[in-house]
């Protein structure tokens, strides 16, 4: 979700020019037979009349290739509900309508007559203070790839995108309670409310597009809920669409003045729900920081007015510190334009930030390993981008320490340098729908990983995430699309899309709404070093899968430490109220630690009741911990020999791999501390490898 409209003057058009940018990041005739239906499969018994045309003829293509691979492209990051976010008022136009064509597709009522007291649309570019509010049959100003406010994911546009190739669609769940409590709304703000709608409606839809195919299971639009059912779904060529979430505070895990309002019961309780609901991604954070994770800032004007609504939802604004690695997150806008900086309480002003402190503080909290741990053991996938580099490094070290796969980059918004940690895990990269030069740049920086790994491409569309699109190149460009043209197989014919009295054409209208996608991949096709990336983003659909499956299929290593007698060198006892004895990094509750004295020369041991084979121990050390350490094994408790040892320890999650070898007892023997305290561990997890 990417980029509210408001109506009425004063305080009220300040508050929404204030978090225009923050909305700009966070985001009736009865049916007649088809004509043609017949044996195509592919085409509707009945269809609403009038409606929009698709504009493609051919079967679409079905099965498996020679290696028993399905063949098609993923939109990784979609929003098809969206305008039933935000209080219903943000996204004008629906995705699909009982009413028909005409009810879907209007606008919002305060944008009437003349567009005038379209707010979020002027503020945005969309337009130039009016714009023509009529949506069918004319379409004289939207949809259109730099109108933010306007519906892009009608039914039958999503159904030309299926038609030209696509075969995953991840339909983000999204909303955010700030911006909707800032517009006009016809609904309350609770997110997760929103959340359950929008599930509601997709289902609804697929009920809609069932209807119109011949009954129950028969539309080309499937909502699944695992790997087999996606790839049942795409051998059949239809779309597979998944849900995920995208959403601020996900459970009502927001944060107050550093206290986080929702607990591990609140946590598995929203996972079970969203489970069940059939969403298999989330992010844990976006935009605002919150109970469970940092995130990665925006930049410019952007930043300043997320940065605002932040303070306005949390009452902290963001604080910066110096990268302790080679990753940064984005710089943040240091002035606030005077009407922004008007909103702010008396006394507050926008805070400013060092240059060479790049990074968020706040990284991913215990709360929110606890909701990652919680993802994993429901076998969802985890959204990297909008973390902070902090929260991603770390959820990325829990990720590895767990040999998870299931972890995806679905918008261009992850720290590109750890593309190939995704990729190493079996996670899944999908850039941002950038223009076609801009995506294809972007697709060759990381093209040697995807040859190395073996892996295909996606795109994130990001359609009703008020983001912007691909702008008109002109009819006479070099890579302007040739109308008709065929389908990257070649089995379909698309020509200009119709809707209503309007054609659209992608050289002359840019990336108005979804039905576009196909003619923006063939664009991309007649740029230079295009058919190679097309050709990996027909390879995109079993990637995902791919990712989908070993994630399915993970099982986490036995824990031979768990619940073990432990013993240590020393523990701190300087507090008798605090308990940090040596069995409480075997408890299997992250917030507990065992803690040394403060010198070098401690160690921590595990009795693990017999003898195992050991392989990979992972220590969660506390913010003490060690610079140089070694791991000792022993199958007597008396003779020990060093497995694994490191002068460089950097903290967090420290994975120690090793040859498989016969051990009873395992020692973490501290030799060097990278602080003036001792040694504190959290948790101590032992396994086969």
């Amino acid at each position: 979700m990417k980029r509210p409209s408001t109506r009425g003057a004063g305080g009220r058009f300040a508050l929404v020019s204030l978090f225009i940018a923050l909305a700009t990041v966070v985001f009736g005739a009865g049916p007649v037979p088809a004509a043609d239906a017949g044996a195509n499969w592919w085409e509707p018994a009945a269809r609403p009349a009038p409606d929009s045309q698709i504009n493609v003829t051919g079967a679409p293509f079905t099965g498996t290739d020679a290696d028993g691979k399905v063949r098609g492209f993923v939109d990784a990051h979609n929003h098809l509900m969206s305008n039933e976010g935000f209080g219903g008022r943000m996204i004008c136009g629906s995705t699909f309508s009982e009413a028909g064509v005409a009810d879907a597709l209007k606008d919002c009522p305060e944008h009437y007559p003349d567009g005038s007291g379209a707010i979020f649309e002027h503020l945005t570019g969309g337009d130039d203070g009016h714009h023509d509010p009529v949506g069918w049959p004319t379409f004289k100003d939207w949809p259109a790839h730099d109108s933010l406010s306007h519906q892009q994911n009608y039914y039958a546009w999503v159904e030309r995108a299926w038609r030209g190739g696509q075969r995953v669609l991840v339909n983000d769940l999204v909303t955010n309670g700030l911006i909707c409590s800032l517009l006009p709304r016809d609904r309350g703000c609770d997110e997760m409310d929103a959340i359950r709608l929008e599930a509601r409606k997709t289902y609804e839809l697929q009920d809609y597009v069932d209807r119109m195919w011949g009954g129950p299971g028969k539309g080309w639009f499937r909502i699944v809920t695992d790997a087999a059912q996606a790839r049942s779904v795409i051998e059949q060529g239809k779309l597979a669409v998944v849900l995920g979430v995208e959403t601020s505070e996900p459970f009502g895990c927001k944060q107050i003045l550093d206290v986080a309002q929702c607990d591990r019961t609140d946590i598995d309780k929203g996972l079970d729900e969203l489970y069940a609901l059939g969403v298999r991604s989330m992010f844990l954070c976006h935009k605002f920081d919150n109970a469970l994770c940092g995130v990665r800032f925006d930049s410019g004007t952007t930043g300043v007015a997320v940065n605002i609504g932040q303070f306005l939802s949390t009452g902290t604004f963001w604080t910066t510190e110096k990268c302790a690695g080679p990753q940064t997150d984005n710089p943040i806008g240091l002035t606030a334009p005077p009407a922004m900086a008007a909103k702010l309480p008396a006394g507050v002003s926008v805070p400013s930030y060092a240059s060479d402190a790049r990074c968020n503080t706040r990284g991913l909290t215990r709360l929110g390993e606890y909701a990652l741990k919680g993802m994993m053991q429901r076998g969802m996938m985890l959204e990297l981008d909008h973390m902070s580099v902090k929260a991603a490094g770390r959820a990325l070290d829990i990720l590895e320490a767990e040999e998870y796969p299931g972890v995806l980059s679905t918008h261009s918004w992850m720290d590109l340098d750890w593309t190939e940690r995704v990729y190493r895990l079996g996670g899944f990269v999908a850039p941002y729908m950038h223009g076609a030069q801009g995506f294809i740049g972007e697709a060759a920086q990381k093209a040697e990983l995807r040859r190395k790994y073996g892996v295909g491409l996606g795109y994130g569309t990001d359609m009703n995430g008020v983001g912007g699109w691909p702008g008109p190149v002109g009819a006479g460009a070099p890579n302007a699309v040739k109308y008709p043209f065929r389908s990257f197989d070649g089995g379909s014919v698309l020509d200009r899309q119709v809707t209503g009295q309007r054609t659209w054409d992608l050289n002359t209208d840019g990336a108005a709404h979804n039905g576009l996608v196909p003619d923006w991949i063939e664009q991309i096709r007649l740029t230079p070093g295009g058919p190679a990336v097309v050709e990996e983003l027909a390879r995109g659909a079993e990637s995902y899968l791919t990712t989908w499956k070993r994630t399915q299929s993970h099982r986490p290593g036995v824990d031979l430490a768990a619940g073990k007698p432990t013993s240590a060198s020393t523990t701190q006892w300087w507090n008798p109220f605090v308990d940090h004895s040596p069995g409480l990094a075997v408890d299997g509750d992250a917030a507990s630690r065992w803690a040394s004295e403060w010198s070098d020369d401690q160690w921590w041991q595990v009795d693990l009741g017999a003898v195992h084979r050991v392989g990979r121990v992972t220590l969660d050390w506390e913010r003490a911990y060690a610079r140089a350490y070694r791991i000792d094994v022993s199958e007597d408790g008396r003779n020990w020999r060093t497995a694994w040892s490191t002068d460089s320890g950097d903290g967090g999650y420290d994975t120690a791999e090793f040859t498989s070898q016969s051990a009873r007892y395992l020692r973490v023997q501290g030799v060097g501390r990278a602080t003036g305290w001792g040694y504190s561990l959290h948790e101590v997890k032992v396994t086969r490898s």
